[in-house]
């Protein structure tokens, strides 16, 4: 059986028609240019799924506003995506701070013309059982990816209404369905995410602004590749595809959410997790 502080499922943080996007041809390296002329910002940008969904945007023709807390590793990121990108931007924000959400996005909104698409994918985990979890490891988890997710979300919304277009993706996870020994703090928030798109969906549909969540399992990242055998051995026994996600499988049923492909969802709940929970 796994100790709670092993278990971290995935990574660690009405108006006028829109005008037409921007053509592109940073789609042909290796995309179909489903987000040509399209700006997004990802927030937990600098590495695992962020950073995969970051390239797979580009890929796709997006510009991509890359936002994380972590400025080195953002540098790093971004750095990474060379050669792949039409035009990225690094930007470093806490977003448990609501003014440097709004800078994030007055940065997009400046540099790339517009504000097309949301992902808000920044996580932190602080594991521990309930009886000895702190007021403030609760807190902090809910803070980034719960309120962190509000306050970009609650950024961004007013550029996309004034387009009336607008794509929102959260990243929550298998263990805001299902729940988690040990991780108490973090299935709340997750689940809460959910909740939270479900809601914003219904309030935001009106506006052509489209809010989805997916739940990636059990995935690849530097959190992840450290775990003992027994632990990765107790998870991969709970995937009927008997195999780890790699980042960039989430990346691609965010691309899906955020193309014209997914034009009649909203409020759903796209499970990424080899069959482990449905």
């Amino acid at each position: 059986m796994t100790t709670p502080d092993q278990t971290p499922p995935e990574n660690i943080q009405g108006d006028a028609a829109p005008d037409a996007p921007r053509a592109s041809s940073a789609g042909a390296a290796g995309g179909r240019g489903r987000l040509a002329g399209r700006a997004a910002i990802v927030s937990g940008a600098a590495q695992g799924i962020g950073l995969a969904t970051t390239g797979v945007f580009c890929q796709e023709g997006a510009r991509v506003v890359m936002v994380d807390v972590d400025e080195a590793a953002l540098a790093a990121g971004a750095a990474s995506l060379s050669g792949k990108a039409l035009e990225v931007l690094p930007c470093k924000a806490d977003i448990t701070k609501f003014e440097e959400c709004e800078h994030a996005v007055k940065l997009c909104v400046e540099k790339f013309g517009r504000l097309d698409i949301l992902v808000n994918n920044a996580g932190v985990t602080k594991d521990g059982l309930l009886i000895r979890m702190s007021e403030a490891d609760w807190d902090f988890v809910l803070d980034v990816n719960l309120k962190g997710a509000f306050h970009l979300t609650k950024a961004a919304v007013r550029p996309m209404m004034k387009a009336h277009w607008g794509r929102i993706i959260n990243v929550s996870s298998l263990v805001g369905q299902e729940g988690n020994a040990g991780q108490a703090n973090y299935s709340a928030s997750k689940g809460g995410l959910i909740a939270f798109s479900k809601s914003c969906a219904r309030e935001l549909a009106s506006r052509n602004i489209l809010v989805n969540a997916v739940t990636p399992g059990f995935v690849h990242t530097r959190m992840t590749e450290h775990l003992p055998d027994p632990v990765r051995k107790y998870f991969l026994d709970k995937i009927p595809l008997g195999r780890i996600c790699e980042p960039v499988e989430i990346a691609r049923a965010i691309l899906f959410l955020a193309s014209e492909d997914a034009s009649y969802i909203t409020g759903a709940v796209l499970p990424v997790n080899g069959g482990g929970y449905t």
